[in-house]
């Protein structure tokens, strides 16, 4: 199914929810170990100047996956391919899971992308060259991104904490799962790669909030 396949298939959902005076369905989007990067960052990485290109786009409008990647690494261990994600931002960060933080053998804390405030640092290696982050490495916190409009029709906030419900044959209750309300962003939760396979998260699947 192509991304705009799956727009028309997410849009059509949500009237047809909306008709029938229900809160429609949300779309579970698996996240894996990625980083976003300063521009100053990826420079050092891989050379002044260099602009990332399009492996593919995501879900959120004006989000993609880079084809380059870097290597994440401690002093004794290392993950190899980690994707790039654009846009750039105003900091750089790691987001694993907790199975990519024990391979590394790291403890990070469970945050919010963005929140890297007293976060372990990691080193990036790029072809260029390499980055020693004193900051930035995470575990982001399961959540789920809507715009002012849809947190309206939920009854929600930003940063309000909700319980949703999974379909599929393992699925089941998550709680826990924050609010994360931006203009311009599609209804779209978001799960790590460890939360995506305890509950056999193939495509298709759906969440709804638990009033």
């Amino acid at each position: 199914m192509t991304l705009s396949e799956e727009l028309i298939r997410r849009v059509t959902a949500e009237v047809m929810a909306e008709l029938q005076g229900e809160l429609e369905p949300i779309p579970v989007g698996v996240s894996v170990r990625h980083v976003h990067l300063r521009r100053d960052h990826l420079d050092v990485l891989y050379g002044p100047g260099y602009e990332l290109t399009v492996r593919n786009e995501l879900y959120q409008p004006g989000f993609y996956a880079a084809n380059e990647t870097v290597t994440v690494a401690t002093p004794k261990r290392a993950l190899h391919n980690v994707r790039i994600l654009f846009p750039l931002r105003d900091h750089s960060q790691v987001e694993l899971a907790r199975t990519d933080a024990f391979a590394l053998g790291v403890n990070p804390p469970l945050r919010l992308s963005g929140d890297i405030k007293g976060s372990p640092g990691i080193t990036l290696i790029g072809p260029a060259g390499s980055v020693q982050l004193d900051e930035g490495l995470i575990i982001a916190a399961r959540h789920v991104h809507m715009d002012s409009a849809t947190a309206a029709r939920f009854g929600v906030k930003h940063g309000d904490s909700i319980a949703v419900e999974i379909s599929g044959e393992r699925g089941g209750v998550l709680r826990n799962v924050i609010v994360r309300v931006a203009e311009g962003t599609l209804l779209e939760m978001h799960l790590d790669t460890d939360e995506a396979n305890a509950a056999d998260i193939a495509e298709g699947v759906v969440a709804r909030m638990i009033r």
